[in-house]
């Protein structure tokens, strides 16, 4: 099913769907609930220090975890002591406990993205289906700066900055609202967007559209593979160039699979593709291919496969990288949003 509306959503022209008055109810319920909050019947809260949020239109992987990474630890770097705040997708969190990420966390427990925040980051990370309670944890321990992640629709928490996140090779697919589409709010939104950051080249047809064009105003990020890990962690990393002239099987339950199978056939590897849901809860017969052959996957599903690893099983890094002059502009917009960097814990 999911295979099924994916083809559906991301095809480049609409077409007729059965699903379309579906959509029109989903709009009308975003309209009235975005119009409570600005009419003050639904309450936004402040949390008592700058909340940057990073979230995407789409259903999906656009890039935001590496995103999320990159600016926390620019942040960090610049003297501010930065929180993050995760729903945690794919754990087993089924209340409104609070759940601070540690070394000792399980992906089970917390998620598979918020383990990575934590450890691709060092920051105070909490899980929490209520951001708003999530955040002021946070503050309470002392951070200077909160970053939502995946939080641009949950618009009980206040927030001083807005980065919006595309997947340039898949945009805003047919342009239509869940579930006819797959855009959880209509591209009209990104008007009140402070950023817009497209993860690769701006290709997708969707973002040429009249009335959806963003390369004018979108700031333009690159997803860099480092070398690879053995999940095991018992030998050295590899360049990914040491797995040519092999085939190779690539493991990937991310929101969009596709973009990590053809990031690693431009470097040039033979793989045969595995692609599953994502946060898929990975088990040992899952990775079971009857030969073998190396098997390459992306950190988000590496964490999940650490505790039944062999040498067969590598995982592929990547980081968020932004031009110098991209970098600079996009970090003093941040400050000036959030006050001035050099008060920092003060």
């Amino acid at each position: 099913m999911e295979q099924r509306l994916t083809k559906l959503w991301y095809r480049d022209t609409a077409g007729p769907s059965l699903l379309q008055p579906l959509s029109w109810l989903y709009l009308a319920a975003i309209r009235a609930r975005r119009g409570a909050y600005a009419r003050g019947v639904l309450r936004t809260h402040h949390v008592g220090k700058p909340v940057v949020v990073v979230g995407n239109l789409t259903v999906g992987g656009t890039g935001k975890t590496p995103l999320v990474i990159w600016l926390a630890r620019q942040l960090s770097e610049r003297g501010l002591k930065v929180g993050i705040v995760s729903r945690g997708y794919g754990s087993s969190q089924r209340d409104n406990t609070l759940r601070l990420v540690n070394e000792e966390s399980s992906w089970r427990e917390v998620g598979d993205e918020p383990l990575l925040l934590f450890r691709g980051t060092g920051c105070s990370t909490i899980v929490a289906r209520d951001r708003v309670a999530g955040a002021r944890a946070l503050v309470a321990m002392g951070v200077d700066v909160v970053i939502a992640d995946d939080g641009l629709q949950h618009l009980r928490l206040a927030r001083e900055c807005e980065m919006v996140v595309i997947d340039g090779a898949r945009g805003f697919g047919n342009g239509r609202v869940l579930p006819a589409g797959p855009l959880r709010e209509p591209v009209s939104r990104l008007a009140a967007a402070d950023l817009v950051v497209v993860n690769g080249v701006a290709e997708h047809a969707s973002l040429r559209r009249p009335g959806m064009s963003v390369e004018a105003r979108a700031l333009q990020m690159s997803l860099v593979a480092g070398q690879a890990l053995r999940v095991d962690g018992q030998a050295s990393s590899q360049p990914l160039e040491a797995f040519r002239d092999r085939r190779l099987h690539a493991v990937a339950g991310i929101g969009n699979p596709a973009r990590f199978f053809r990031d690693l056939r431009a470097r040039g590897l033979d793989i045969i593709e595995h692609a599953f849901a994502d946060h898929h809860p990975f088990v040992p017969r899952d990775l079971s291919f009857a030969d073998d052959l190396p098997v390459l996957m992306t950190e988000k599903d590496a964490v999940k496969c650490a505790s039944f690893a062999n040498p067969r099983l590598w995982s592929v890094p990547t980081a968020a990288a932004f031009s110098e002059a991209q970098t600079r502009e996009l970090l003093e917009y941040v400050q000036r949003k959030i006050g001035s960097l050099s008060t920092a814990g003060g």
